[in-house]
């Protein structure tokens, strides 16, 4: 079966909250789950980092995260000219499909150990980068550049948020002590990663379930949106993937980076900074519609994709 067993477990949760069972993971277990998926993926870009040069690196963190604006830039075209939204939400919900979500990363990076498929593990290094722009960029597609936009106070949220500390630290503590150094940790934090993401991705099908009121606020058009919209942006991924040299892996990777949409850095970061946007709009579609898609069937999809350009360039 092509479908990845720890996804098996996100339609686990999924059907139990859908069922209304009693089933339910504790905030504080939650908790720990993220905390170290963060830590593994940040453990494993620190051990590519320390075999590769950093300067090697510096162009195409650039490049990505230049590209990575087409995003938000289009979606929010999208958003006010086909689905006539108010700028406001438009700005917040291309805000949040700009952004990255971790948990998408890791299932894809799930899905390709699963197919034998490498890939290069300084992608993470990317992940740190493209968290941050997008919401830059919705703050001023909503207000310009306005003096009365908490910026010290936003760049804090997400700078000095659990994502960001836990992946730059850890990538950090694997490009300095490298995989000899870190070889003690490499069985828990590598050998129990799809153990772990299975635990998690049963709570995100639970927290998906309980958002299923959600789809009736956002209408089918922001349905269709949290659909299409990671499909084009995906393009971009393989693209931009190519472009750098990335292996068929890795550009499937960049291509799940892209396609992603954040529900955790991006609503806290859009609520200090555009509060009269509705948030349950930008959360029903980022969690409610896409996030279950790029699960289920997008990261297959955007592989296909990239299977199929590379194939043709050569």
């Amino acid at each position: 079966m092509s479908l990845d067993p720890v996804v098996g477990f996100f339609v686990l949760g999924l059907v139990a909250g859908l069922l209304r069972s009693d089933l339910k993971l504790s905030g504080g277990l939650s908790d720990t789950l993220v905390i170290y998926l963060l830590i593994a993926i940040g453990l494993k870009g620190g051990f590519e980092l320390a075999q590769t040069s950093v300067q090697q690196l510096a162009l195409p963190i650039v490049l990505v995260v230049l590209m990575s604006a087409g995003t938000p830039l289009l979606g929010y075209q999208i958003l006010r000219r086909m689905g006539r939204m108010g700028h406001l939400d438009a700005a917040s919900i291309a805000a949040h499909y700009g952004s990255v979500s971790v948990v998408t990363f890791a299932v894809g990076t799930s899905y390709l150990t699963r197919l034998g498929l490498p890939y290069e593990g300084y992608l993470s290094v990317f992940l740190v980068f493209l968290e941050f722009p997008a919401l830059i960029i919705g703050v001023l597609l909503a207000k310009g550049i306005n003096r009365e936009t908490q910026w010290k106070r936003l760049a804090h949220e997400v700078l000095a948020g659990k994502a960001i500390v836990l992946l730059v630290g850890a990538l950090a503590i694997g490009w300095i002590w490298g995989r000899d150094g870190g070889a003690p940790l490499v069985s828990f934090y590598e050998g129990l990663f799809k153990g772990f993401l299975s635990l998690f991705l049963l709570g995100m099908g639970l927290m998906t379930a309980a958002r299923v009121d959600d789809l009736r606020r956002v209408g089918p058009f922001l349905v269709g949106f949290g659909i299409l919209m990671p499909v084009l942006s995906a393009v971009g991924g393989v693209l931009v993937g190519w472009s750098l040299d990335l292996s068929l892996g890795g550009a499937t990777l960049l291509a799940v980076l892209y396609a992603s949409a954040s529900y955790i850095a991006a609503p806290a970061a859009m609520r200090i900074a555009i509060p009269e946007a509705n948030p349950a709009l930008s959360i029903g579609a980022s969690l409610g519609v896409t996030f279950p898609f790029n699960v289920l069937f997008g990261i297959p999809i955007y592989h296909g994709m990239a299977t199929w350009f590379y194939g043709a360039m050569a």
